[in-house]
């Protein structure tokens, strides 16, 4: 959903030189030998300038010829969770144990939630803690070829599950985990497949304050 750019030529209030620039919502970033991180204000006036985008600030990124206009575009028309989450209109979605009205509300818009135990594009289940996680055996067993379950849980250092936990629950199911999205202000979402050949992996080891880096 984001976007990437390399032999960007910055302005910025620090210097100039030479970088990367990146589009990763809600912030846009430059790395070079200045850097810097744009978000907010910052992109509120944003505007094309020949092959310049720049900033409200008077921040210059020198882009190819063209491309100025697709970034503008892009920023000014972020994703939308359901885009994040890969929700598509005519995919078979079920929802289990998300209790998020706003979020229920927005994916009826795009694909009604259905109650179904084969052919699943998406499923969405909600967790609290590793007993929720018994059930995955016969949930994975009705996703499509190229289906996805979303892992909802709370986040923070006082959510009931920690995310090494969530991970290796799932693992241990066969699941691999492919990506991780902030769902709402609280709870996150992440993404697994189903591993191939169905082998089992081993358990997550890792800090248990380490969090997922949130897309």
């Amino acid at each position: 959903m984001g976007k990437e750019a390399k032999g960007v030529w910055g302005q910025l209030a620090d210097g100039e030189s030479d970088g990367k620039l990146l589009w990763e919502p809600p912030k846009l970033i430059f790395r070079g030998a200045v850097r810097g991180i744009f978000q907010g204000h910052a992109l509120r006036d944003l505007r094309v300038e020949g092959a310049d985008l720049v900033l409200t600030d008077g921040t210059r990124f020198t882009l190819e010829p063209g491309e100025a206009d697709t970034w503008l575009h892009a920023i000014q028309n972020p994703p939308s969770r359901l885009d994040k989450l890969g929700v598509k209109v005519g995919q078979t979605v079920v929802v289990l144990g998300v209790d998020d009205a706003e979020f229920l509300d927005e994916l009826s818009g795009r694909a009604e939630p259905v109650e179904a135990d084969e052919d699943i594009d998406l499923l969405f289940l909600g967790v609290e803690d590793l007993a929720d996680f018994d059930q995955l055996e016969d949930l994975i067993g009705g996703l499509a070829a190229k289906g996805a379950i979303w892992i909802v849980a709370e986040k923070g250092r006082g959510a009931p599950l920690k995310d090494t936990e969530i991970l290796a629950a799932a693992r241990g199911q066969g699941l691999v985990d492919t990506k991780v999205c902030a769902f709402s202000k609280t709870h996150t979402a992440l993404r697994f497949v189903k591993r191939k050949g169905g082998a089992v992996a081993a358990p997550a080891v890792a800090d248990e304050d380490e969090g997922f880096d949130e897309e």
